[in-house]
């Protein structure tokens, strides 16, 4: 069987591969960018095809997709753009697909959506119905699956959740805390969409799928706590409007600013599924939510953490392309360049690199970065609070605190971070272990390109503190060992 699967580097698709491909399925990955892509694990898979598509752009079928069997489309917005708007972002990427679609041998469309059986919904909501209805506008049937909060970990209400419970002992909250919903674990969610998988029984139908537990978002987070073994007080309040809703997850979450203004609006949504006999059909035994908290918590435990939604471009203030920034410019910058000798361990330095960010830290004048992160929230950026998927593991086009990954090539013991947090400029992080006259070096450099004079002010302003920073930094890496 031949699957087409869009949103591959996605949260739900980097979990849904492996899952298709023991099915023995030829999966081909439709991604905007293969750089994001991960280079090991299923790259170089016998059953895994990789093509480069944008459905926000007139696409034409490629040959590996005219024979396809059926086709996933997972291809989601959170992001709030003034000047493009989420929801017509994402009607031109349904109408794309639909155009694709239709001149494939394809049977079947499976679409993850969201549930909107209230009358009025959010706009995040109400694109997700609108995206189901495009996608039924095609000559393939459509099977349709809703869920509301995805439990697992990486999911962004599971990390939000996690955020609020660990540190807040005491919340003065909204009122929508109160709103329910029917949380999923992502187990069941990935067990759904594999099991509707060419059941023609399931074609042209529409499914609502949750867990057992209809419950508030207040309920949700005692009962985290309670896993955790934690004791939180919340107190909810009428006079908290979406704005500073919003704020609040901003700033205590490690959520954008424009994920949360969606996230607030969905969440004053009641989301509670309809019921339908799809699951025990499936024969899938639903989870509960603290079942599935646990469960979260081995995989964090075991860094078996597959995906993320903080490595999604949404969770960026800016939304490019990876080979936007893959070559580091020349003309026109200011580089700080620090050489330090290796004179210990190789493999250890490259170690070192590999863990740099996230709980880690960088090395050195850590309160410093900490203050960076917190003003870099105040004027609206990403801080550090994304951390990172894995303690020692990264791929290009994850998450590094306030940097993306660009290339991280272990083989060719190079690391390279763009920066995402708020800048009057753009900014470059290379961490490169060379041979210099018989001998291994670390070669660190940063690299910053102003945009007008207030950035040259900014690189000024800041340059005292990089002769510290960044000169500590690079030494600690070459000389830690951990305990």
């Amino acid at each position: 069987m031949k699957v087409l699967l869009t949103g591959a580097n996605g949260y739900i698709g980097k979990r849904l591969l492996p899952l298709l491909i023991n099915r023995g399925c030829e999966v081909v990955c439709a991604v905007r960018d293969k750089n994001r892509f991960p280079r090991d694990g299923f790259y170089a898979h016998p059953n895994v095809k990789i093509l480069e598509i944008d459905f926000l752009a007139d696409v034409s079928p490629d040959e590996m997709l005219l024979d396809i069997d059926a086709a996933y489309y997972l291809i989601h917005s959170m992001s709030d753009d003034d000047s493009s708007g989420f929801e017509k972002l994402e009607e031109t990427a349904a109408s794309n697909f639909v155009k694709l679609i239709d001149q494939t041998s394809t049977n079947q469309i499976i679409y993850l959506g969201g549930i909107t059986n209230e009358k009025i919904l959010s706009k995040h909501l109400a694109s997700r119905k609108k995206v189901d209805e495009i996608l039924r506008t095609s000559r393939v049937p459509v099977t349709s699956l809703k869920a509301a909060i995805i439990v697992g970990s990486g999911s962004s209400s599971f990390e939000i959740i996690r955020d609020l419970a660990e540190k807040l002992p005491i919340m003065i909250t909204p009122k929508w805390l109160n709103t329910k919903t029917q949380p999923i674990a992502i187990r069941n969610v990935l067990e759904y969409l594999t099991g509707v998988l060419q059941r023609e029984d399931t074609y042209g139908r529409s499914y609502d799928i949750g867990g057992p537990d209809v419950m508030t978002y207040k309920e949700m987070l005692l009962q985290f706590a309670e896993v955790r073994g934690l004791k939180r007080y919340i107190f909810t309040v009428p006079i908290m409007t979406p704005k500073l809703s919003s704020y609040w997850l901003y700033f205590v979450t490690s959520t954008s600013y424009r994920l949360a203004v969606n996230l607030v609006n969905s969440m004053k949504v009641e989301v509670i599924a309809e019921p339908n006999d799809l699951g025990k059909r499936l024969g899938i035994e639903p989870m509960t939510y603290r079942q599935a908290v646990n469960l979260a918590f081995q995989k964090i435990g075991q860094n078996s953490v597959v995906s993320s939604w903080k490595d999604s471009l949404v969770s960026s203030y800016r939304d490019n392309s990876l080979r936007e920034h893959l070559e580091v410019p020349v003309n026109g910058c200011f580089v700080d360049e620090r050489i330090v000798p290796i004179t210990t361990d190789v493999n250890q330095v490259l170690d070192n690199i590999w863990s740099i960010g996230g709980k880690r830290g960088w090395y050195y004048a850590n309160w410093l970065w900490s203050i960076r992160g917190v003003m870099d929230k105040v004027f609206g950026g990403v801080g550090l609070r994304r951390g990172r998927t894995n303690i020692n593991a990264i791929y290009a086009g994850d998450t590094l605190d306030f940097w993306r990954v660009l290339v991280a090539d272990k083989a060719e013991k190079r690391l390279l971070l763009f920066a995402e947090m708020k800048l009057p400029g753009e900014a470059w992080l290379e961490l490169l272990i060379v041979c210099k006259n018989g001998q291994h070096v670390l070669k660190q450099t940063a690299t910053f390109r102003p945009k007008g004079l207030l950035g040259r002010l900014y690189w000024y302003f800041v340059l005292p503190f990089h002769f510290f920073v960044f000169q500590g930094m690079a030494e600690n890496i070459v000389k830690f060992k951990p305990s």
